[in-house]
C-alpha cells in the first residue's frame, strides 16, 4: 500500500494503480456523480483504464481497480459494487439491477482468537445475456454461464449452469429458462 504523500503521486495515476488517490476519486467519485450521461461517464473510465465497449455504466458505481472486462452492450445500473481485487469479466449484453455486489476477496477463518484469517481472492465470470437482479451477491470464484438469471435479493456461491433462474440464500436453481 501506498504511503500518503506518495498516493497522490501523478505517477500512480499514470499507471492506474488503484492505490492512487487521484485514480479513486476520478473513478469512485468524478465518473460515479449522476451528473454525467453515461456516455461522458464511460469516456471518463477509459481515461482510468476501465474499457466499457458499447455498454452502459449508470451513476454510483464502485471500482477497486482495473481488473474488470465488460462485454459489449452491458447494462450497468446504480450503485453496482465491483471488488475488483481479482479479475470480473462480464459476457455480452448481460444486464445488472440496482446495488448488485460481485466480490472477488474474502478472509479464510482463523482461529478463535481472531477468525479474519488469511486474504485470499478469486476471479469472478458471467457470461453472455444474462440478468444479475437487484442487490443480488456474487461470491469470489463463481462462474455464471451463459442466459443465466439471478434472482433479486440471491446470493451466489457456487458456479450457474446455463440457461436457468437462481434464488435464494444460497442461490440454487429453481427452474430451466428456454
Amino acid at each position: 500500500m501506498a504511503g500518503r504523500l506518495e498516493r497522490l503521486h501523478p505517477r500512480l495515476f499514470r499507471e492506474r494503480h488503484p492505490d492512487s488517490a487521484l485514480w479513486q476519486w476520478l473513478v469512485n467519485g468524478v465518473a460515479a456523480s449522476s451528473a454525467w450521461s453515461p456516455e461522458v461517464r464511460a469516456g471518463l473510465l477509459r481515461r482510468a483504464g476501465i474499457e466499457v465497449h458499447h455498454g452502459q455504466i449508470q451513476s454510483g458505481c464502485f471500482f477497486f481497480s482495473t481488473q474488470i472486462e465488460f462485454g459489449d452492450w452491458v447494462w450497468i445500473n446504480h450503485r453496482a459494487y465491483f471488488d475488483t481485487r481479482d479479475w470480473i469479466r462480464i459476457g455480452e449484453r448481460t444486464g445488472f439491477g440496482p446495488a448488485v455486489m460481485v466480490i472477488t476477496s474474502t478472509h479464510e477463518p482463523g482461529s478463535h482468537e481472531q477468525r479474519r484469517g488469511p486474504y485470499t481472492t478469486a476471479p469472478v465470470t458471467i457470461g453472455k445475456g444474462c440478468w444479475i437482479g437487484s442487490r443480488a451477491t456474487i461470491m469470489p470464484g463463481v462462474t455464471i454461464a451463459d442466459g443465466v438469471t439471478v434472482a433479486a435479493g440471491a446470493v451466489v456461491t457456487r458456479d450457474c449452469d446455463a440457461d436457468g433462474l437462481y434464488a435464494g440464500v444460497p442461490a440454487r436453481r429453481i427452474k430451466d429458462l428456454d
